[in-house]
């Protein structure tokens, strides 16, 4: 907040909008509310060793879910923004997205029963594939992608396929004099040569962290073309410098032209109140840590996603994909429907958790982790039902009151910080 107060008043104002944009703003909130001694949401029921010790979203509300195209080339629905993973208890995860689901719900002036039947459909989807995973994966649902979506989610993968590279291109740059360069703008900066020197030398240093198939690239695909710094202006990155990086391509053809960004990385806010220090040392730094997250979590990570260091920094190295298409919740009413979205959605929570475990290259967490979480809910699998619909309800109620708190501070100058 010190070095970029308008940064962080443009962050506040789109808080101030609704409750839910304000819980998406406030995950440090939410996990000191989850630790809080003798608090009311402080309840580590389901949680033992292992599924204390899951590889997690950290900020799983209701809007980080989208479109992106995978290693394989197959365009998938999935969670997407992995900016807030680390390693702690499955059941964080669930909760946040739980009370998300109230929130939306209230915006909607869905009934208290409506909302508690979408958060009972989320858990029990969720609970179907993953013991589905456990018995061998043949009745999993897996990624939602063009051969099993229906429905909003469907719409949302072909309105994505219809992008293109050169429409995205076409609205970060132009061409001049034969070749491209980024178009300057509000929140786009031109650099100094100093700066884009450093820039450069950070992405050579990121390219070994990439995938063995995907660092042996052609020497023309990484030839930089131009430079530009971006700084953070959504409710997650207000005031974090981004750089993005015009690169040519894997031909000179102006049209396969990749943009990709290296973003500073933040500390998770889940990180706080997970005292383990053998994930902590885990990471080299931060962007180590998001790169590496967002590799256990997907099955098929976009292969540009690295990491480097910029002036000691960790940062996070990612392509700017033109086939990112996000969920639109106000277009989607209807009770049916909602219900579907949400089982689809907690088919992807359950694949998302299932993947980081002992049977990927990851060595963090070397056991099964949905055989770890089915065995601690079928303990009481109506409890751990009903007390996600209790929670839901009652964080939903929480975050309402926060946000008119929140409100009452901001508008009334009571944040000096800002």
């Amino acid at each position: 907040m010190a070095v970029d107060p308008a940064a962080f008043r443009r962050k506040f104002r789109k808080m101030a909008a609704t409750p839910f944009a304000f819980y998406r703003g406030t995950a440090c909130l939410f996990y000191a509310d989850q630790t809080e001694p003798d608090g009311p949401f402080n309840d580590d029921s389901f949680c033992d060793a292992r599924t204390s010790r899951v590889w997690i979203h950290g900020d799983l509300h209701a809007e980080n879910f989208g479109t992106y195209m995978n290693g394989s080339g197959e365009l998938v629905f999935n969670v997407n923004d992995f900016d807030e993973a680390y390693v702690g208890p499955f059941i964080w995860d669930l909760r946040r997205f739980a009370a998300s689901l109230a929130l939306i719900g209230y915006g909607k002036a869905l009934s208290d029963d409506i909302i508690g039947t979408l958060v009972r459909t989320f858990a029990t989807a969720y609970l179907a594939e993953l013991r589905a995973i456990v018995a061998g994966g043949e009745e999993a649902i897996g990624s939602i992608t063009l051969a099993n979506a229906d429905g909003v989610l469907r719409h949302v993968l072909q309105e994505a396929r219809l992008n293109t590279r050169v429409d995205l291109l076409n609205s970060l740059t132009v061409i001049e004099d034969y070749e491209r360069r980024f178009v300057v703008r509000d929140g786009v900066y031109a650099v100094d040569a100093d700066t884009r020197e450093a820039v450069a030398a950070a992405f050579h240093d990121y390219l070994p962290t990439l995938p063995d198939a995907a660092a042996d690239r052609r020497p023309v695909s990484v030839h930089i073309k131009d430079v530009v710094l971006r700084k953070g202006v959504g409710i997650g990155s207000a005031g974090l410098p981004s750089y993005s990086i015009l690169l040519e391509g894997h031909t000179q053809a102006l049209e396969n032209d990749v943009v990709v960004y290296m973003k500073q990385a933040q500390v998770p806010a889940v990180a706080r109140y997970v005292h383990d220090e053998g994930v902590r040392s885990y990471f080299r730094h931060q962007g180590h840590r998001t790169a590496e997250s967002q590799r256990a979590l997907q099955a098929h990570a976009d292969p540009w996603l690295g990491f480097t260091e910029l002036d000691g920094v960790g940062q996070l190295v990612a392509e700017v994909s033109p086939y990112a298409a996000d969920l639109d919740w106000s277009d989607v009413n209807e009770t049916d429907e909602l219900t579907g979205i949400v089982a689809d959605l907690a088919h992807s929570v359950a694949r998302m958790h299932s993947v980081a475990d002992d049977e990927s290259s990851h060595d963090l967490v070397d056991y099964s982790t949905e055989e770890a979480i089915v065995a601690a809910v079928d303990k009481d699998e109506a409890g751990f039902v009903a007390g996600l619909v209790d929670f839901a309800h009652a964080y939903g109620a929480r975050a309402r009151t926060d946000h008119r708190i929140f409100l009452d501070l901001f508008r009334n100058g009571k944040l000096p910080w800002v």
